[in-house]
C-alpha cells in the first residue's frame, strides 16, 4: 500500500472530520446570525418549491440507506436471514428511485441559482461550490448504484460489489480510530471518488449555508395553531370583548397602585 493510498483514506478523511467538527464549533461560537439558509423565495418560487422538496425528502432517504448499508455491519443482515441477493436488489430499486429525486432536486437547484439573473447577482462562491460538489456527489452515488451494475452485466463481470465488507467496515474503522486504508485499495473507482467527493462535501459542510440542516424547528410539529381571527362571529365577538374587560382591569389596578 503506498503513500497515496494512506492518505487518501487515513489522512484525507480525518482533515475532512475535524473540518466538519471545529468548523461547526466555531461557526455556532462567532456567528450564528450567519447559521442559516438565506431566504431567496422572493426571488423565484417555483423551481425553489420543487426543487427544495424533492431535494430534501430524496437526501433524507439517500442519508438512511446508507446508515443502513455502511453502519450496520454485513452479519446483522445474514443474522435475520436478509439474503445478499435480497440486499442489493432493495438498495439497487430504492437506492435508485430516492436517488433520482435528490438528483431532480439539485439540478433544479443548480439551474435555479445559475438561470435567474437576479439570483445569480446575489449568489456567493461558497454557496455555487457546495451546490456544484452536492450534484457531483449524488451523479457519482447513481454511478454507483445504476451504472457500476450496468458495467459489470456488459461485461459479465462479478454481478454485486460487496461494499458492506469493504467500505462499510473502513469507514466504521476511522471512527474506531484504527483505519483500516487497505480495505479501500481495490475498491472500484466510482465507489472511491464517491467517497471522497462525499468527505470533502463533509469538509466545507460548516462554512456554507448546509449548516442550517442542523437547525430544523421540531418544536413546531408540537404547537397548535396561531389563530389570528375565528371564523364564527359570535365567539370572535365575545374573545374581544373578554381581552377589553382584561385590558381595562389591569389599566384600573395599575391607576389604583399609582394612587395608593
Amino acid at each position: 500500500m503506498s503513500l497515496w493510498d494512506q492518505f487518501l483514506w487515513v489522512v484525507f478523511p480525518y482533515l475532512c472530520l475535524a473540518s466538519f467538527v471545529i468548523g461547526h464549533v466555531f461557526r455556532y461560537r462567532y456567528d450564528q446570525y450567519g447559521w442559516t439558509s438565506e431566504s431567496s423565495e422572493l426571488l423565484e418560487r417555483r423551481l425553489l418549491a420543487w426543487g427544495a422538496m424533492l431535494f430534501h425528502w430524496g437526501l433524507l432517504f439517500v442519508f438512511i440507506g446508507h446508515v443502513m448499508g455502511l453502519l450496520v455491519p454485513v452479519g446483522f443482515y445474514r443474522s435475520i436471514g436478509v439474503s445478499d441477493h435480497a440486499y442489493h436488489l432493495l438498495s439497487l430499486w430504492a437506492g435508485s428511485a430516492v436517488g433520482a429525486v435528490a438528483l431532480v432536486g439539485i439540478l433544479l437547484l443548480n439551474l435555479r441559482r445559475w438561470f435567474v439573473p437576479r439570483l445569480r447577482r446575489r449568489t456567493s462562491a461558497m454557496k455555487f461550490a457546495v451546490d456544484a460538489l452536492l450534484l457531483v456527489v449524488i451523479v457519482l452515488g447513481m454511478a454507483a448504484t445504476v451504472g457500476y451494475r450496468v458495467y459489470v452485466s456488459q461485461y459479465e463481470l462479478p454481478a454485486e460489489f460487496e461494499y458492506r465488507e469493504t467500505i462499510g467496515p473502513w469507514f466504521r474503522s476511522l471512527f474506531y480510530f484504527a483505519p483500516r486504508p487497505e480495505l479501500m485499495v481495490e475498491v472500484p473507482l466510482i465507489f472511491q471518488l464517491h467517497t471522497l467527493a462525499a468527505f470533502l462535501l463533509f469538509g466545507l459542510w460548516p462554512y456554507s449555508s448546509l449548516v442550517h440542516a442542523w437547525s430544523v424547528p421540531l418544536g413546531y410539529l408540537r404547537r397548535g395553531y396561531v389563530q389570528y381571527r375565528s371564523r364564527n362571529p359570535r365567539l370572535s365577538l365575545n374573545r374581544e370583548r373578554a381581552r377589553r374587560g382584561a385590558a381595562a382591569k389591569a389599566s384600573g389596578a395599575g391607576r389604583d397602585r399609582r394612587a395608593g
